[in-house]
């Protein structure tokens, strides 16, 4: 840049950074049903730091503004999960700024007599530095939301796989639900570590809730069962529904070593009278 351009620049920067403070309360005076007052209130500070970003751009270095970016993305995300707000108030914020500040760059390069060439090069650098701030914004919302959703279903995996103790050396496993491929190894961990913790003789696998029997839950089923034995607890099937058994039948699978009930009911009973 010529130094008359580095000038306009910086008188650029500083217009900007002046202006921070009414900028920020813009937005939302702007949309006035967009959301409440308490939630424009902690986004303020956030917005500043955005618009503070912005206007250093201009004169920074891009890979220095980079940076900065990825902090501001990062609280960002941060702020807009505690206040529950999705990511397309986030991704607003950030458009309705690039036109506030373009207006103010292209606004100061006219009044300044800037080159075409040199106002091109500056909007595009700055058009770059908005598109990444949505892209870091977007991209830790993202990371952020998976996170939550595989903590979600690992506590859920680990509550739908309960060994239950009804007696001193009897416990429940009752399934519900589909068995996939992870959830029959979740399942397989889950009843070796409850059974031995618990010191259990014998444990009822009650399929009431489970709505369908393949072929792969079959197996990773009867993996179970032949793990459980290893360990020498003693396994018996209830909640064995007619048209579970039919599929059992049609699927070639061996019942002839296994012990099997139609209800919990009948297994408990059974074994009360065959200890």
């Amino acid at each position: 840049m010529s130094i008359s351009t580095n000038i306009v620049v910086q008188k650029i920067t500083t217009e900007i950074i002046d202006k921070k403070s009414s900028l920020a309360v813009q937005r939302y005076t702007t949309d006035l049903n967009h959301y409440s007052m308490e939630v424009d209130k902690e986004l303020k500070k956030w917005r500043e730091n955005l618009i503070d970003i912005f206007a250093k751009s201009i004169s920074d270095d891009l890979e220095m503004t980079y940076q900065h970016l990825t902090h501001w993305g990062n609280e960002g995300v941060k702020l807009l999960i505690k206040l529950n707000l999705p990511l397309d108030v986030g991704v607003e914020e950030v458009r309705f700024y690039r036109n506030e500040i373009g207006e103010i760059i292209k606004n100061e390069a006219i009044q300044n007599h800037m080159s075409l060439s040199e106002f091109y090069k500056l909007i595009s650098n700055f058009d770059s530095v908005v598109d990444r701030a949505v892209h870091l914004l977007s991209l830790s919302y993202s990371e952020s939301y998976l996170s939550r959703i595989k903590a979600a279903e690992i506590t859920a995996m680990e509550l739908s796989i309960p060994v239950i103790q009804i007696t001193e050396n009897i416990g429940v496993l009752p399934l519900i639900g589909d068995i996939d491929t992870q959830r029959a190894q979740e399942l397989m961990e889950k009843a070796l570590e409850s059974v031995s913790k618990l010191g259990l003789s014998h444990v009822f696998i009650d399929l009431s809730g489970v709505p369908i029997i393949d072929t792969m839950v079959a197996n990773h089923l009867f993996r179970v069962i032949d793990a459980l034995n290893l360990v020498g607890v003693k396994t018996i099937l209830s909640g064995i529904r007619p048209e579970i058994a039919q599929t059992m039948m049609q699927l070639g699978i061996k019942t002839q070593d296994l012990t099997t009930f139609s209800s919990l009911h009948k297994a408990i009973k059974y074994i009360n009278i065959n200890p």
